[in-house]
């Protein structure tokens, strides 16, 4: 009668949970381990189970790399005070280890890499492309003069060239972006379950709320130097908080990419403040969301608000990607 009962819960498409023993005969898993089924339904305990209404096929994920500039419009160094390059190196093993566990687990879902690389040395981008020939993923060259017309002149060219980089990783997402878009800046270090967490809890609160999102990997200190309210969602494997502004390492889909175009395209005609002015506006109408606790850490100076994530081993995650 038992083996039965469970033949009829599969069949039409309900789960058993056995408190007992600890375990959900339909799923044949133990209650600890991860019961969602990607693409299909999200299962956190106690809250049953989400249909997924919004299916996740195919991630382009876009790296903007310069080894040679150590931070960006700063005369400070980063925590470790490394060179520039040793933070590319490392954000981008990162990111590859995160790549191949989620493709280990999420076979059908496409994941293209693309590496916007503005001005490295040969050298240094050989160790780059060494790194990701395991991937499906390429090296592009920033062109910065097909932005002379597009972006106001600038107090430097280090500047000029960060707003060209930006907005041609946009318009790259554009061009061949097919679902989502992952906008990855070179100074982040991702914990290996990053984009396995991301993809999940994009389909589950995307799902739920019925529409496309935004999400940002790291959870920023500046976040709390306010009283702004949030609100906590539940996501696949950890707690979600709503936000209204990032930097520019987020994920979206392509689908909010064309809508907001004019956004995404005003924010490089010249230098804001704050720089992420006309994407933070997208945020009013949309709905954005970062991790608790933080799944990738931006590696900036020790002091800034704008980098290393509360509750991190830091020294750990840094040695990891050696």
């Amino acid at each position: 009668m038992k083996k039965f009962f469970i033949k009829i819960c599969k069949i039409f498409g309900f789960e058993i949970i056995d408190q007992n023993e600890f375990i959900s005969p339909t799923l044949n898993k133990e209650l600890n381990e991860d019961l969602s089924i990607f693409n299909e339904k999200s299962i956190v305990l106690p809250l049953g189970e989400v249909k997924i209404t919004r299916k996740v096929n195919s991630i382009l994920i876009i790296v903007r790399v310069n080894t040679e500039i150590e931070i960006w419009d700063q005369n400070k160094r980063r925590l470790f005070e490394k060179p520039k390059l040793e933070y590319s190196i490392r954000s981008i093993k990162s990111l590859i280890k995160s790549i191949h566990l989620c493709q280990s687990k999420h076979q059908n879902v496409i994941i293209k890499t693309i590496i916007l690389d503005d001005s490295s040395e040969d050298k240094n981008l050989d160790k780059i492309k060494e790194i990701i020939k395991d991937v499906d993923g390429k090296i592009i060259s920033l062109d910065t003069k097909k932005f002379e017309t597009k972006i106001k002149k600038q107090k430097s060219q280090e500047t000029f060239s960060n707003l060209a980089s930006l907005l041609q990783s946009f318009e790259i997402g554009k061009e061949i972006g097919e679902d989502l878009i992952f906008f990855v800046e070179d100074d982040y270090i991702h914990f290996e379950t990053m984009l396995e967490e991301m993809i999940a809890t994009y389909e589950r609160v995307s799902s739920q709320i019925g529409k496309d999102i935004f999400m940002c990997p790291a959870d920023y200190p500046y976040l709390y130097m306010n009283n702004e309210k949030t609100n906590i969602l539940i996501g696949n494997k950890r707690h979600w908080r709503t936000i209204s502004k990032t930097l520019c390492t987020f994920l979206t889909s392509r689908k909010l990419l064309d809508l907001y175009w004019q956004n995404f395209s005003k924010n490089c005609e010249d230098r804001h403040d704050p720089f992420e002015k006309y994407i933070n506006e997208i945020y009013k109408n949309e709905f954005c969301i970062s991790p608790l606790k933080s799944l990738s850490v931006h590696l900036t100076n020790v002091n800034s608000s704008y980098g290393l994530s509360p509750f991190i081993n830091l020294k750990e995650l840094w040695d990891q990607n050696k």
